[in-house]
């Protein structure tokens, strides 16, 4: 009994040290991926900003408000991900983003549908029919959103989608954010030339009437991201950011025009879900990459010292006696 003990102990040892590479380098990197079915709700705020009033009855102008808040939703598509994985042949994910822009009365600014397609485990872009901004196709070249798993400190590729263009996006350092140690990443766009949000404020009002007046919009921002580098998750986003009207004395009676300038930074209500739930995933991701491969050896070892142990008291001369094989009986014709 012994013996077999040891060699059930003994094939144990070697599955859990085998094991343990496999986790780390083969299984983190094949089965951790986002999950197509993700939702995500995000409101962030600017206070106080400048907004454009169109209400003002001496007539438009930008003025100081109290709060801006932009309400930004991720859901995943799971249907679109399955026909786009079929030809793709990989694992993806597409998010169906909308970015919704309300003044401190609730009255609607802006408001930019957008759909995201990306692997699920490299967050790589994946271009497939149906990749946009605001009903314009795209072609994004890096990351928007999230960053991929193991974030690295160095320069990342950033989707800007009010510009429709990507940008390096800086690593500026590691600091600690509510007991995370986490990646903080910069990225600045200059005054650039920008699309009319096809969903105008002011009722009747299209992006065509206004570009027959020869009004254009610029916009210019800082973005900064705190992520998390073993899930990729940004646990904190900021921009400052600004936009202009210009060339607006037809419609304004004024050259330039500020449509928003503010610091939006996210909630604090949203900041604590979104740490508490980074924290969460990476303690799942802690027990695939590090806690089981550093602890499946230590196990294999103490079985293989068991087994050992097992055998040799198996084999010592004064060990416990064998039983009698049994005695032979008679046969009988």
């Amino acid at each position: 009994m012994r013996r077999r003990a040891s060699l059930v102990l003994l094939a144990f040892a070697v599955f859990f040290t085998a094991m343990a590479p496999l986790l780390r380098w083969y299984m983190f990197a094949r089965v951790v991926e986002i999950p197509a079915s993700q939702y995500q709700e995000m409101v962030l705020e600017a206070k106080p900003a400048t907004l454009l009033d169109y209400n003002d009855p001496t007539g438009i102008k930008a003025k100081q408000v109290p709060r801006v808040t932009i309400v930004q939703t991720l859901k995943g598509n799971v249907e679109e991900s399955k026909k786009i994985e079929e030809s793709a042949g990989r694992d993806v994910v597409v998010w169906d983003s909308l970015s919704y822009v309300e003044g401190p009365d609730g009255k609607l600014v802006s408001e930019i549908p957008e759909r995201y397609i990306f692997d699920a485990r490299t967050q790589a872009p994946v271009h497939a029919t149906g990749e946009m901004v605001d009903g314009d196709m795209v072609k994004r070249e890096g990351i928007e959103f999230k960053w991929p798993f193991l974030t690295e400190k160095r320069d990342y590729r950033y989707f800007d989608a009010q510009a429709r263009i990507t940008a390096p996006i800086h690593y500026k350092g590691t600091q600690n954010f509510r007991g995370l140690e986490v990646y903080y990443f910069e990225q600045t766009i200059p005054w650039t030339k920008v699309k009319m949000p096809k969903k105008m404020p002011i009722q009747g009002i299209t992006p065509e009437t206004v570009e027959k007046t020869g009004m254009t919009r610029w916009y210019t921002t800082k973005r900064m991201f705190w992520v998390e580098p073993l899930t990729g998750a940004p646990v904190r986003g900021e921009e400052i950011h600004r936009e202009e009207l210009r060339n607006a004395s037809t419609l304004l009676g004024m050259e330039k025009a500020t449509a928003f300038a503010g610091h939006v930074k996210m909630r604090d209500d949203y900041l604590d879900y979104t740490v508490g739930l980074v924290k969460s995933n990476r303690m799942k991701l802690m027990m695939t990459r590090t806690y089981l491969p550093v602890g499946f050896p230590a196990l294999g070892g103490g079985l293989l010292a068991l087994s050992l142990y097992l055998e040799a008291r198996g084999r010592r001369p004064g060990g416990p006696a064998q039983p009698p094989d049994p005695a032979p009986q008679p046969v009988s014709a």
